[in-house]
């Protein structure tokens, strides 16, 4: 008979704090994020001149953009710190901050009593944001999959995604049950403040959450390597000996990115502050299409762990392009027609999501992993991802809903041609040895 070892008696309640503490901390940060965007329609007027209300949507959706701009800085600030001093600590601070922004724009007086300060004051949050989020996914992916078993990384990545859409879904909750119950007028005249002093509060919860978590043993065995004196190879250097994997996490996050934000994030605020929708109806059809949204999540992820990532990925990406026009049709002010167009597309969308995570974690080693995912993810979401509502408004209502359209069916050929040229990570070890793969875990086993 064989007795338990003390390692093997704490695994699952390390392992139990780290999903909560990741999951947790995640949503919140997505909640926060996400909030900006379905309640812009409402907020618009408290920090812009309310003279013209389409002017100060797109101001609001400018702002947005700026958020994201910080998130290079971030990434290259937050990846590094989390690749020196550890997973754990970085994600405390991330979340950390990320909340007293969302608690500052909550709390922030409005334009029409100190005038453009206003504006500042959301700015600077939306910096403040900017910068914490652009390490806290690449930090949070790579602890995931650092602490994942081998067999389960894909299943566990899906986490990320599927904890932030929660978070995200929250938003569209709290949207479609204050203006079911107190009205438009009353959300966009102080109601819009609710969520984000919940973020606030909220982020509270999470940071205590995150501390309770154990550091990843992959990093802990990194940093106790027995020439870890010895003199490291500088960032830059790291960042070259790694720019075919950075290549392809700016590859693989152009397209989805962009898709994302269309279907799953900006398709509720569209319409109803372009089509000038019915609010509630369409935050519930929403609310609806993200919860199928995460329920596959999972699904997919342990797929990409029996047949690979790639195949997994190109289901999705294709899967995406062929629907993206018939499907867009149905985003016409119809709060059903809209709900059925973002669940079809959410159930594609949802593949790569699951286990980008996974893939961009697998494709570095440990000294760079954090930061090495996180510029070119920061780089690519700040560039086409902070830019997609802002385009999706303004090409639509010059030119029509098929420039846009147009314009994310090439970003996602690009992902797609990423996916067919990147090589297959499932069953790769996470270390420091370059190209290792089970192969060779199983002979350290033995």
């Amino acid at each position: 008979m064989t007795t338990a070892t003390p390692t093997t008696v704490h695994v699952a309640p390390q392992r139990k704090h780290s999903l909560t503490g990741t999951g947790v901390g995640n949503a919140l940060e997505w909640f926060d994020w996400s909030i900006y965007s379905t309640f812009a329609p409402f907020f618009a007027a408290s920090f812009f001149s309310s003279a013209d209300p389409v002017s100060a949507f797109l101001s609001t959706l400018v702002v947005f953009a700026v958020g994201f701009l910080a998130r290079p800085v971030g990434g290259l600030l937050f990846g590094r710190l989390a690749d020196r001093i550890g997973r754990k600590s970085t994600l405390a601070i991330t979340v950390g901050i990320i909340a007293a922004s969302s608690g500052v724009i909550g709390l922030s007086p409005t334009y029409e009593t100190i005038g453009v300060a206003a504006s500042v004051i959301l700015v600077v949050a939306r910096l403040g944001q900017g910068l914490a989020y652009g390490g806290e996914q690449p930090a949070a992916g790579a602890y995931l999959s650092e602490q994942a078993p081998p067999a389960r990384r894909g299943l566990w990545s899906s986490l990320i995604y599927g904890s932030g859409t929660v978070g995200a879904m929250g938003g569209l909750v709290l949207g479609a049950v204050l203006t079911a119950t107190i009205g438009t007028q009353a959300v966009t005249e102080w109601a819009w403040r609710i969520p984000f002093l919940i973020a606030g509060v909220g982020g509270l919860f999470a940071l205590y959450m995150r501390t309770r978590m154990h550091e990843s043993a992959t990093f802990t065995e990194q940093i106790e390597l027995p020439g870890d004196a010895a003199p490291k190879p500088s960032l830059w250097a790291d960042f070259w000996a790694s720019r075919r994997a950075a290549l392809t996490v700016a590859g693989l996050s152009i397209g989805l990115t962009v898709v994302y934000y269309y279907w799953i994030v900006a398709a509720s605020a569209f319409s109803i502050s372009v089509l000038q929708a019915e609010p509630t109806s369409i935050l519930v059809a929403g609310i609806i299409a993200n919860v199928i949204f995460i329920a596959v999540l999972p699904l997919w992820g342990a797929l990409s762990d029996r047949i690979g990532r790639r195949p997994v990925m190109l289901i999705g990406i294709v899967g995406s392009i062929a629907l993206l026009f018939p499907l867009s049709q149905l985003i016409n002010g119809d709060p059903v027609q809209l709900g059925i167009a973002m669940t079809i597309a959410g159930l594609f969308i949802a593949a790569p999501c699951a286990i980008s995570p996974a893939i961009m974690a697998e494709l570095f080693p440990t000294r760079v992993r954090t930061a090495g995912v996180a510029l070119p993810l920061a780089i690519t979401v700040a560039i086409f991802g902070g830019t997609s509502l802002y385009l999706q408004t303004w090409l639509s209502t010059t030119y029509g809903p098929w420039a846009f359209l147009t314009y994310v069916t090439v970003l996602l050929v690009i992902t797609g041609i990423t996916v067919l040229i990147m090589p297959e990570t499932r069953g790769r070890v996470l270390g420091d040895e370059g190209d290792v793969y089970a192969e060779r875990a199983a002979a350290r086993a033995r």
